[in-house]
């Protein structure tokens, strides 16, 4: 995969004079000089609880949270996406890692029979740009969920849109996790509904924007996904890794949505942190190989079996 240059990257306009060099920097450290974005995803301790941290088929090690660290630390990643929380626990032991603040959160424990799905803010702007000073540590951007269809879509817009504004005045990347959901949602993965997703991460001046991989009918996946990716613009567009796969499957799923589709990266936690330490770095340095040195699945699998 080409490497770009930094006057390829288009910079948003309300990005000031003073912070284009600052988002400049921190968007070829997030993309790896490539445009795309490998980004390692840690948010689930309270998006799923313990679920995926604890069980028959989960390594020990996962139930702890600097599993997540380790990981992020000995692998190649673009980003690093967890709460300000951890980070604030951990950070200090890991201060090479590139990690990107999720603002908000929620679990899974209120079902959308119960109440459709929000997620608020936990931070705002001026406090994150003063951990990023404080801590030292190479914080490269925010990440926000919005859950589309939602009766609180539009609290979720308004406070989603003051974030991305406000991250821009420092020059920090903004990624949207953008989930059809709720009552009035009927089918959380049509393809037709995941490019809206996109679309609505475009209007809200998202860099990137994470939206799961929709089923299709009638059409290969890919194929459909191409509706999801132009709909975005110049947004860029990553894939949800979704839950644990073999890593073949995996792999030539990702090599499909970026070389077929056109995505520009992916954001996986599942199908990594739910490995051995050493296992979870081949995957991380597998996807890695695809995502961002343009890797074949052949290639990539030779990484993660350590050949």
């Amino acid at each position: 995969m080409a490497l770009i240059k930094e006057e390829d990257i288009k910079v948003p306009l309300d990005v000031p004079q003073d912070a284009r060099e600052t988002y400049i920097k921190n968007y070829m450290k997030i993309t790896s000089n490539s445009g795309n974005m490998m980004l390692f995803a840690g948010d689930q301790k309270v998006e799923h609880l313990n679920d995926d941290f604890f069980g028959e088929d989960v390594p020990a090690d996962d139930n702890d949270p600097e599993h997540l660290f380790k990981i992020a630390a000995n692998s190649k990643i673009g980003v690093f996406a967890t709460q300000l929380g951890l980070i604030a626990r951990y950070g200090m032991d890991y201060t090479d890692v590139p990690y990107l603040v999720k603002v908000n959160s929620k679990s899974h424990l209120v079902k959308t029979k119960q109440d459709d799905p929000y997620s608020g803010q936990w931070y705002d702007m001026d406090q994150i740009a003063q951990f990023r000073e404080n801590s030292g540590l190479n914080i490269l951007g925010i990440g926000y969920t919005i859950y589309l269809g939602s009766k609180y879509e539009a609290e979720m817009f308004h406070q989603a849109a003051q974030l991305i504004y406000e991250a821009h005045q420092y020059g920090m990347l903004t990624v949207l996790w953008i989930y059809p959901r709720g009552e009035s949602v009927a089918n959380e993965k049509d393809p037709h509904l995941i490019a809206g997703a996109t679309g609505v991460g475009a209007c809200l001046n998202a860099d990137f924007v994470k939206v799961n991989y929709p089923k299709a009918e009638g059409m290969p996946t890919e194929e459909a996904f191409k509706e999801a990716v132009l709909a975005a613009g110049r947004t860029k567009v990553v894939c949800a890794g979704g839950s644990s796969d073999d890593p073949k499957s995996f792999l030539e799923k990702l090599y499909a949505q970026i070389h077929v589709s056109g995505a520009c990266g992916n954001a996986t936690g599942r199908n990594v942190h739910q490995k051995s330490l050493d296992e979870a770095v081949r995957m991380c340095n597998a996807i890695y190989a695809i995502t961002v040195e343009d890797a074949s699945v052949e290639d990539a699998l030779k990484i993660y079996n350590g050949e």
